[in-house]
């Protein structure tokens, strides 16, 4: 190590985390907007910002210098707060590279080579049929990077900036290497977080502003402001978003660095020469937003919303509480994932004993789901994730807890369903998850959202903003009809082969258009039992089970 070098110990290397975490956020909205398929449920960057977000929690307070139990903290913190695929593998690469550091006092230059190698080796464990073309492929390459750079220089921040490197051009290869991604014209979404949280601490090395994405503009029809109450952060009185059309071409960091000084949870879509800026802003501040937008060019709609008076009025109309099933010790106790309050009541109903909110939107943690059976009065429990992305997250809960839990690896609501059926909270623990496991095979799932962006997929073109239906999670039609979608969907799962059929609606679709449309469905299937109930599920504007 030469003489000047940074000498990083366990708080130096708690602001390495932070700056990490912080230009990962910055460049959230990139990272989700990445999906292989063009649904509007990109969710790898929030998931891996909220892993980081639980490991740096765990250090934040802490006053301890000696790096190796940070490095151990950080691992601890990121499998609790562990969401998604990408957060499980992120949570297993800060495992290995803490394996590395024991008590280690500082990181040097050798030491971060060793960390980067175990990391990577642990995460490859980690998975059971590792893919090439993931976090794994970008991790394996900036591990060798690290080792190459280490014959030249003992220097962990010149080392740093090898691993940037070759994280950066790593990414950028994962098309070839995973052909789904070259036909969605998308780089591996994981990956590329990887690459954020080792840019962001490269660029804390470098005095850099971890504030201002490179390009956060996304199309306006990704633009999530339906769930501004879920995230409202003090002094956070008002939601203003402001339609205009530039007189000229946005400075992006300037405009991103005005707007910083106004308010937060700012996001930005563009489409046909409109921009839409959405920001909170306290309530003094409530025109700024409005006021700048006119410097800029001519203003096309303002909306303004008081969010503080959003949320009391949300507390007043809150429903009454789920009734769980409540259990006994020895019994069986199932615990189900669901991403909207109506499949959470279906699920209810059907003798779950713990609701866990999230799914196709927000993959919850491992720590919530741990927490969701740790202290029911039973050590018999079975995990439905009904969601892939959930699977992980369930499984790493097990490694956690002295019960006996089994993951049934429901990959989407109608297969958590089905399973419940199967449910005997008295019988045989081994018996009752083999058949619950069975039972998620004689379903299909059929899901109906919009298309974020236009690709070809399967030789199948869809067109932004149009329909789009998935039949057990494959996407396999586009149309400008919400209906013609749903009945091509059927046809598709060759309904006609089956009995009833049950479809969950989503708050984004109307009682008028719930009713006009299986009654639609009722019509071309005259066969088939349709039922209807409400599920509650952001962005979906139909779940279906075929069975």
């Amino acid at each position: 190590m030469s003489e000047n070098a940074l000498i990083i110990d366990g708080q130096v290397f708690k602001n390495f985390i932070e700056a990490g975490l912080t230009w990962l956020r910055t460049n959230q909205q990139i990272v989700n907007s990445m999906n292989v398929f063009p649904v509007p449920d990109g969710d790898t960057g929030t998931n891996m910002v909220l892993t980081m977000q639980a490991a740096l929690d765990e250090i934040n307070n802490s006053s301890e210098k000696n790096f190796g139990k940070i490095a151990h903290a950080i691992a601890h913190g990121a499998l609790m707060g562990a969401r998604g695929n990408s957060g499980v593998i992120l949570s297993q690469l800060w495992r290995g590279f803490a394996r590395s550091a024991d008590n280690q006092e500082i990181l040097d230059g050798p030491g971060f080579v060793q960390a980067l190698a175990i990391a990577r080796d642990t995460a490859y464990k980690g998975v059971v049929r590792p893919v090439e073309g993931t976090i794994l492929t970008v991790a394996k390459d900036a591990a060798q990077a690290a080792e190459e750079a280490l014959s030249e220089t003992n220097d962990p921040i010149a080392i740093l900036e090898r691993v940037v490197q070759a994280a950066d051009q790593s990414v950028q290869k994962t098309p070839e290497l995973l052909p789904v991604l070259k036909e969605a014209g998308v780089v591996d979404s994981g990956g590329k977080g990887f690459f954020f949280i080792f840019e962001g601490m490269l660029r804390f090395s470098q005095g850099l502003s971890l504030e201002t994405a490179v390009s956060t503009v996304q199309p306006l029809k990704t633009m999530e402001l339906d769930n501004s109450l879920a995230s409202i952060e003090p002094g956070q009185d008002y939601e203003v978003v402001v339609d205009f059309q530039p007189s000229k071409e946005l400075d992006l960091p300037d405009f991103y660095q005005n707007l910083e000084q106004m308010g937060t949870s700012i996001q930005v879509g563009e489409g046909d020469g409109i921009y839409r800026l959405h920001i909170h802003v306290p309530a003094h501040k409530r025109y700024e937003p409005i006021e700048y937008a006119l410097t800029l060019g001519t203003i096309t709609k303002v909306a303004m919303e008081n969010l503080i008076a959003q949320m009391e009025d949300l507390q007043k109309k809150k429903k009454p509480p789920l009734n769980l099933t409540p259990v006994e010790p020895g019994e069986i106790a199932v615990v189900a994932v669901t991403p909207g309050e109506g499949l959470a009541r279906v699920f209810a109903s059907l003798g779950v004993a713990a609701i866990v909110k999230g799914g196709q939107t927000m993959n919850p943690s491992t720590q919530e789901i741990l927490g969701a059976f740790e202290n029911l009065p039973t050590d018999k429990i079975i995990i439905l994730p009904n969601n892939k992305n959930v699977i992980g997250s369930a499984k790493a809960a097990i490694e956690l807890t002295a019960k006996t839990v089994e993951v049934i690896p429901s990959k989407s609501i109608p297969q958590g369903l089905a399973a419940m059926f199967r449910l005997a909270p008295n019988g045989d623990f081994e018996s009752v998850t083999r058949q619950m496991t069975e039972a998620i095979k004689e379903v299909q799932t059929g899901e109906i959202t919009y298309a974020t962006r236009s690709v070809v997929i399967d030789n199948i073109s869809v067109q932004k903003g149009q329909f789009i239906a998935l039949h057990n999670g494959k996407l396999v039609l586009s149309s400008p009809s919400l209906e013609d979608a749903c009945i091509r969907l059927l046809e598709k799962a060759q309904v006609d082969q089956y009995e009833i059929v049950t479809i969950y609606s989503g708050i984004d679709v109307t009682q008028e258009e719930v009713n006009r449309i299986t009654n639609s469905i009722r019509l071309a299937f005259p066969n088939q039992e349709i039922e209807v109930q409400e599920g509650g599920q952001p962005h979906y504007y139909f779940i279906i089970s075929i069975e």
